[in-house]
């Protein structure tokens, strides 16, 4: 079975290609200053029309989304809810339900129209997830205060969690180390958790965020790398 595996970030697409559980294929694209207007619609079509695919898994790490509690069901109220967060266009979005029953909350997320589009048209088996949910899924949190941080390209998704209670969610643009290191120290103080009390998580994009990481581990005690994503192996926490 061929299965495509398609991440999209702020800035960038990365796509595996999984046959019996074996990744054969794997590559990323990610925009820059020279990178024309469509890059991204249009390295989706030529990953599209690679070979003929049985199945299309897609996670979204896009920055519009809501955290509500499991059974929520307003689900017209989506958008409404986003747009709080992040500006929404609903001619342009396609509103996204993912539910986390191992912490019973759900995530409202809209997806591009465009790609939602061009992904359904190949009439196979999709299955849509959004970042957050996949990486809060594959946690296994203790009772204690703890910090879980997924690094991508330029981004992260960061949770906040005690006593197995997800106390924050955010996804954020990561561009300097200054940034990153106010943006964990602000929300440490704004939740109450303390910096030594607290236990440190990262995953993902580790190698090519150590800087990010290594100015971390001044300020914080507890401080472990869970894994770093390793081509053809880990993509979103698989």
């Amino acid at each position: 079975m061929n299965i495509l595996n398609l991440l999209f970030t702020k800035d960038g697409l990365i796509y595996q290609i999984a046959k019996n559980k074996s990744i054969v294929e794997e590559k990323s694209y990610f925009v820059d200053e020279e990178s024309p207007e469509n890059f991204i619609s249009d390295m989706l079509d030529k990953v599209l029309l690679l070979q003929r695919f049985d199945e299309i898994h897609v996670i979204s790490a896009l920055n519009h989304f809501t955290l509500m509690p499991e059974g929520f069901s307003e689900h017209e109220a989506g958008f409404d809810l986003i747009a709080f967060n992040a500006p929404v266009d609903k001619e342009k979005e396609e509103l996204m339900l993912s539910i986390n029953e191992k912490f019973k909350i759900q995530f409202y997320y809209t997806f591009p129209k465009h790609f939602y589009k061009k992904i359904k048209e190949l009439a196979l088996p999709v299955q849509f997830n959004f970042s957050g949910e996949k990486f809060l899924n594959s946690i296994n949190n203790k009772n204690s205060k703890e910090i879980h941080i997924n690094l991508y390209h330029n981004q992260c998704e960061f949770f906040a969690i005690d006593n197995k209670k997800v106390i924050l969610y955010n996804n954020l643009d990561v561009n300097s180390e200054v940034d990153f290191l106010y943006f964990v120290m602000f929300t440490l103080s704004k939740i109450g958790f303390g910096i030594n009390e607290t236990n440190f998580y990262a995953y993902g994009e580790t190698t090519e965020n150590e800087t990010f990481i290594s100015e971390l581990q001044k300020f914080v005690k507890n401080m472990k790398i869970v894994f770093d994503n390793i081509p053809s192996k880990n993509f979103i926490l698989n």
